[in-house]
């Protein structure tokens, strides 16, 4: 019934309205979802206790907005049935993929109610909101490892306390790109399961072959949690990482020596000292190769034990037989190191295929010149030839050369008998008088003798 007011509805007055119906819901009503766009391969689903990260537009009924993740440039985050949002809109995040939006129509009683909230929200008023879900985990998730590529020939996997280097690509799960190793055309090296990278990387270098690949799926309380990182990982972000790796070894490890061809006959081997002629082919675990013997016109020489060549190549050069062929497989501690060298990338692990050429025996560092027998009684008398008390240096050189003729001396590899012949001159010959006495002669262990006798009464 209608009751009249004095002054400004006349009695019996007909009156006209305009009406503008802002909002209408019935208390049966319930929350009204409708799928606008679902991405083709849906893994997973939102379920009661996960945890999501979404964007939305809400409006009322009449299309005034009221909030915007957008105009906030920060995505909502937020448990699921667990009270954290207004009961419709934990059931309308119910079965949503990454990706998916969704329009969804709460009804007031399933809202803010008969309170509203705040100046924007009025009393009873439906909510609509479109929806974008960003990211979904469960606090309860562990890493997830999918898309593994194993190679066959793996025979080894890493451990706590191997250092690995690998490629990544990083992405959310929208499939939005937030760094890449590739884009710096350098690995990301490191230390595995001793905390120098975010947890749940550590637990997805564990037991993984050189040269296999994998997309590791990780939660962010195994990655960046409620911090994130920079301006680059927002808070509660899911990462997923494609990684390749490249190689790893441990700080332990030595040369791993695998010989592919041993000659049946094999009467002498190399030793530290020796001058060897080898060929090699140097390539890194993933097969590129870095460097090769066989782009020159001769095999490479080296003496071995000298430090003319890295650590590992040295050592697996070491107890070879002519035409012995191997392969060497040397880690970084024993190769270039962190800092690498001219192609070879930091900390790599380095593949020698060698062969033997040929090598001569050495002689002790600081000798040129060693008896295979026992030298003579009364050498000075040996060297002075015409019997004068005086030894010239081509008597010396004679003599010399007639050991070693006979096989009872040897001279050191790598140089010309006729500089050893000058060099052990002139050490000899004391008062540089171009000739060697009796007095001034002396073996070079006499003299070694000596030397540690002086610095023991020192």
């Amino acid at each position: 019934r209608f009751i009249v007011v004095s002054d400004v509805i006349p009695p019996d007055a007909t009156l006209v309205f305009d009406i503008h119906l802002l909002d209408l819901w019935n208390t049966a009503d319930l929350v009204m979802t409708t799928i606008i766009t679902t991405p083709k391969d849906c893994k997973r689903s939102v379920m009661r206790t996960d945890f999501v990260r979404y964007h939305f537009n809400g409006t009322l009924l009449d299309g005034s907005t009221f909030d915007s993740s957008y105009t906030r440039k920060q995505t909502h985050d937020s448990l699921v049935g667990e009270g954290w949002l207004v009961k419709g809109m934990d059931e309308g995040l119910l079965g949503m993929c990454v990706g998916e939006i969704r329009h969804i129509v709460i009804p007031p009683f399933k809202a803010y109610g008969e309170k509203g909230s705040g100046t924007e929200i009025p009393p009873q008023a439906t909510l609509v909101f479109d929806v974008l879900l960003v990211d979904i985990h469960n606090p309860k998730d562990n890493i997830t490892i999918e898309n593994q590529v194993v190679p066959e020939s793996c025979t080894r996997r890493s451990v706590v306390g191997d250092y690995i280097r690998y490629h990544y690509n990083g992405t959310f799960l929208n499939g939005v790109t937030f760094d890449t190793s590739y884009q710096r055309n350098s690995t990301y090296n490191t230390y595995i399961g001793m905390g120098y990278v975010i947890a749940g990387m550590d637990r997805a270098l564990l037991e993984v072959c050189m040269g296999e690949r994998r997309r590791v799926i990780i939660p962010p309380h195994l990655a960046y949690g409620d911090k994130g990182a920079g301006d680059v990982i927002p808070p509660y972000a899911v990462l997923v990482f494609d990684i390749h790796i490249l190689d790893f070894h441990n700080p332990n490890d030595t040369v791993d020596i695998q010989v592919t061809h041993r000659p049946e006959t094999c009467n002498e081997t190399t030793a530290v000292n020796d001058l060897v002629y080898y060929h090699y082919n140097c390539t890194l675990v993933d097969g590129t190769k870095l460097f090769s013997s066989h782009d020159y016109e001769n095999a490479q020489e080296a003496v071995l034990g000298a430090d003319k060549v890295i650590d590992g190549l040295d050592l697996g050069l070491q107890g070879m037989c002519l035409g012995e062929k191997r392969v060497l497989i040397v880690p970084p501690h024993l190769g270039h190191g962190e800092r690498g060298a001219t192609g070879v990338p930091s900390s790599a692990v380095l593949v020698f295929d060698i062969e033997l050429v040929s090598f001569q025996k050495g002689v002790p560092p600081g000798y040129l010149f060693v008896w295979l027998e026992d030298s003579p009684a009364e050498l000075f008398q040996a060297l002075d030839l015409n019997k004068n008390n005086e030894v010239p240096q081509e008597e010396f050189g004679e003599f010399i050369k007639l050991q070693v003729a006979e096989g009872k001396g040897r001279i050191k590899p790598g140089m010309t008998m006729e500089q050893v012949i000058s060099d052990m001159f002139q050490n000899q010959d004391r008062n540089k008088d171009g000739i060697i006495t009796a007095d001034e002669l002396k073996l070079k262990v006499d003299e070694d003798k000596e030397r540690e006798a002086r610095h023991d009464e020192l």
